[in-house]
């Protein structure tokens, strides 16, 4: 087992400075505005992340979804013919179009990219949120809509007709083209409905980046939901990452970072946090509650983050020895796939690419070391 890291695009904009760029989780969100000062989410600026990452060692990007988002699979799809090796973890809605739709377009991607088509469904945790895009179903609703939907398109890619007549989702002869390359699906959630469909459904588990004894606890009932319908699932976490020579640097870019943010800021992003239906977002919450002390939560895990920004809140922390020891003490909890970021995005991909993928690397606990070693022998 390897560690696979990848890195993240930013379709709502960059900043050197604002934490809460970025947000796809929450009833707001910030977006940069062409003549800001900031970085707009255009395909110039993005394809340079995308190309940096790519050359950098990085396997994939991870693209989100939301209102305040350009939208992952165009924008993705654009980005392919920039790129020559990256993959893309297209962050998607099940429900808003048909798993029908969706497998077509995922085969059509397929074909146009090469096999480099990773999706990412989003249930959606806030009814809001989901208000934006004409989705009326509760919370309860949209976990038993994606088991449905993920099933249809799963038996879509075996290009058969399929038949399928469920509480949500209903097709008759539908067919499609499929690809030889299956697009990996990953999902995350804390609550027992997310586990229960991850657990059918899903290729890739994914949290938040937790506490090392929270992370475990979470795969363990995963593990175990998955034997109950004789799956095995791989794991994957979502954390930011700030990476330095030196700790003192490392630390000194956090604090900078915490300084930026106006207490004002702090208190209506936690509002809007504390009303989301997430149970992943309030375990984030639970990591600082809403102050700007004691936000290392675990040794080299800073929760300063998630103060402004919704979703993934907590950032590895240190020189780039110390942040890949926390990664290999994810790795061990049997962690594969590492989806990382930082501000702004294309500096810090070059930091993370340049100072901690070489120290995993010498490790040997890259994907491309491991094969270079198996190469050796």
């Amino acid at each position: 087992m390897a560690v696979h890291p990848h890195w993240f695009l930013p379709t709502n904009g960059d900043s050197r400075s604002d934490l809460s760029l970025g947000n796809a989780v929450g009833s707001e969100g910030s977006r940069v505005r062409d003549g800001s000062g900031e970085r707009a989410p255009d395909l110039g600026y993005i394809g340079q992340i995308a190309k940096a990452a790519e050359s950098l060692g990085f396997e994939a990007a991870l693209t989100p979804t939301s209102s305040w988002c350009e939208d992952a699979w165009v924008m993705t799809a654009a980005l392919t013919q920039q790129t020559s090796r990256f993959k893309y973890l297209v962050a998607f809605r099940p429900g808003l179009v048909s798993p029908t739709l969706t497998a077509h377009m995922a085969a059509t991607y397929q074909r146009l990219s090469g096999g480099r088509l990773l999706l990412n469904v989003v249930t959606g945790g806030d009814d809001l949120e989901q208000r934006r895009f004409g989705d009326q179903l509760s919370k309860p609703e949209r976990y038993a809509r994606a088991a449905e939907y993920l099933h249809v398109f799963r038996e879509l890619w075996s290009g058969e007709r399929v038949d399928f007549r469920g509480e949500h989702i209903e097709v008759e002869g539908a067919q499609i083209i499929p690809h030889e390359v299956f697009p990996e699906v990953f999902l995350g959630g804390s609550s027992s409905p997310a586990i229960d469909v991850a657990a059918r459904y899903a290729d890739v588990y994914l949290t938040w980046g937790e506490p090392p004894e929270q992370v475990a606890a979470k795969l363990d009932a995963v593990r175990e939901r998955a034997a109950q319908y004789g799956r095995e699932l791989r794991y994957g976490i979502r954390l930011h990452v700030i990476a330095r020579d030196t700790a003192e640097e490392a630390w000194a870019e956090a604090q900078r970072l915490l300084d930026g943010l106006d207490p004002e800021q702090i208190k209506r992003a936690q509002a809007i946090q504390r009303a989301s239906q997430s149970e992943g977002q309030a375990r984030m919450v639970a990591l600082h509650n809403g102050s700007t002390d004691g936000l290392e939560v675990y040794p080299n895990l800073w929760a300063g983050v998630g103060l402004v920004r919704g979703g993934a809140g907590t950032a590895l922390v240190g020189s780039h020895e110390e942040v890949a020891d926390r990664i290999a003490e994810y790795h061990d909890l049997g962690v594969e796939e590492f989806i990382l970021s930082g501000y702004p995005h294309l500096e810090e991909a070059y930091r993370v690419g340049e100072g901690v993928l070489p120290v995993l690397g010498a490790r040997g606990l890259l994907a491309s070391a491991q094969t270079a070693q198996t190469q050796l022998t």
